[in-house]
């Protein structure tokens, strides 16, 4: 019977290790997010949702949410957008962007259970939702910038 010497099995286990670090890596970056705006960087942590399901989810039945938190929703192509807040209890920012990452409008303190259209002033890729009122705090306006791993087009 023939045995791997023991610099081959650390050698092999040494590159198992790395295979395994790489998407857990890319994955832990889509978690951060940063808001470019005229006060300064501000950056959150956001979880990613892009499918059908876990886009209809969203936050709702969330009892709270984080200063520095929020969820991006990702469409993958630029298209018109609308949500609601029904069966959601915390007030949220909506803030439509495009896949360029420029902020094109933001609704901001959507009221909970309200299931009044929120729709995006265009085509956007993507929407952020943070707390209620945190854009405001940030200073952010149509125009300024996102900054995430699934930007097209990296900006700052």
């Amino acid at each position: 019977m023939l045995r791997p010497s023991t610099r081959a099995l650390r050698a092999g286990g040494l590159a198992l290790a790395v295979l395994l670090a790489v998407p857990l890596a890319a994955c832990s970056d889509e978690g951060k997010l940063v808001l470019h705006t005229d006060s300064g960087d501000h950056s959150f942590n956001v979880e990613v949702v892009d499918t059908d399901e876990t886009r209809a989810q969203g936050l709702m039945y969330r009892q709270e949410l984080a200063d520095d938190a929020g969820m991006l929703f990702d469409f993958k192509e630029e298209r018109n957008v609308s949500f609601w807040m029904r069966n959601t209890f915390i007030p949220l920012d909506m803030i439509f962007v495009g896949a360029d990452g420029v902020v094109k409008n933001i609704h901001v303190n959507a009221r909970p259970q309200d299931p009044t259209s929120i729709p995006s002033d265009g085509p956007v890729q993507f929407v952020l939702e943070i707390p209620g009122g945190q854009s405001k705090v940030i200073g952010l306006k149509a125009g300024d910038t996102m900054e995430h791993p699934r930007v097209s087009a990296k900006v700052k």
